[in-house]
């Protein structure tokens, strides 16, 4: 498949009451799913592999079928053996295969962090851009069955911090399918966080293969008041934070940058320069995460733009709990962004 020619989109289109209930819609979970059927169909150097994605449920229902459809060489799930599996991948892909290796949960990939982080991420650097690795590592986040501390674990800031590496977290269907295109056609190794709660959420989802381009972010919301940067399943808390503040007249900016690494520091800084304030709002531990590196960036080269000191939404340092009422307490949402932007504003 020709992939510099894909189709290439910066933002889903937006419909109006009317409209909407005439266009294509489709789950977070179908719209991944879509985009690996399209992406099999399309290139012979694609496979998928991974623990359970032939199981009935299909990796959330993000796998289902495939391997019925593509056959079992071309889809096919893995033994417990990260590091190995991953060599697999790696190897793979050094040798011109596309492969899409799936974990559902990020704690497993601490497995395999030597394959990941000492050879996929610095093959290509270490042969002069001569050896890509065109490897997509996805994982899901997010709580859901009291699943603790050693299944709970958002990790997307350790991948950040690593040279190489590109790191993606859709909020919408529309964007799941579209990013997940772009990493498959990336020739550089991708890790491709989805967020439990998201494959709730429906959206318009082309039936086409279409492309979102990596380091271009998107303004869900336009305000003038406070920006919040909020990352996966935060978006959508904090439109709904945004929902309520606006009831005590406070004009709130909700940007997604969709991509973590590259990111578009110049949306952000944009905002920042309208409104001067600034709430980050991510689903990693506070210490040492990805809601410093935006502050950081913000600081170095905007800080004239801040009227107050930013103010962050994250994870408590602390593991994470196991049972629903620790799980409240521990994960934050809507109550928390009003209360960072009240405190930003105040």
């Amino acid at each position: 498949m020709p992939w510099t020619k894909l189709h290439m989109e910066r933002q889903e289109p937006h419909f109006d009451a009317d409209k909407g209930k005439d266009v294509r819609k489709l789950s977070y979970g179908d719209a991944l799913r879509e985009a690996l059927d399209q992406a099999l169909a399309n290139d012979p150097r694609v496979y998928v592999m991974g623990q359970g994605i032939n199981d009935p449920a299909g990796m959330f229902g993000s796998t289902d079928g495939l391997y019925k459809k593509h056959g079992i060489k071309r889809v096919f799930d893995t033994p417990l053996s990260e590091n190995g599996l991953m060599g697999i991948a790696v190897g793979s892909a050094m040798a011109g295969m596309r492969p899409v290796y799936i974990h559902n949960r990020p704690d497993f990939l601490l497995l395999a962090m030597d394959q990941i982080v000492n050879h996929a991420s610095k093959w290509s650097y270490m042969f002069n851009g001569q050896v890509p690795i065109p490897l997509v590592i996805r994982t899901c986040i997010g709580r859901g069955w009291g699943s603790a501390a050693q299944h709970s674990q958002a990790l997307q800031s350790l991948f950040v911090h690593i040279p190489g590496l590109k790191v993606v977290m859709p909020t919408t269907a529309y964007d799941a399918k579209g990013l997940l295109i772009t990493a498959i056609a990336d020739n550089n190794p991708v890790i491709f966080i989805e967020q439990r709660w998201l494959y709730k959420h429906q959206g318009y989802v082309p039936e086409k293969i279409y492309a979102i381009p990596f380091g271009q972010g998107v303004i869900r919301r336009e305000g003038k008041d406070v920006t919040i940067v909020a990352v996966s399943h935060m978006v959508p808390e904090s439109l709904r934070a945004a929902d309520e503040l606006a009831k005590e007249g406070v004009d709130v900016e909700v940007i997604d940058p969709r991509t973590l690494k590259p990111l578009d520091e110049e949306m952000i800084l944009n905002s920042v320069k309208k409104t001067g304030k600034l709430v980050m709002a991510d689903l990693s531990w506070k210490t040492g995460g990805f809601s410093a590196e935006v502050l950081a960036i913000v600081a170095e080269k905007g800080f004239s733009y801040l009227k107050k000191p930013p103010v962050r939404v994250a994870f408590p340092d602390i593991p994470t709990p196991s049972g629903y009422t620790l799980e409240d307490a521990f994960y934050p949402g809507v109550k928390d962004i009003v209360e960072a932007v009240k405190k930003v504003i105040k």
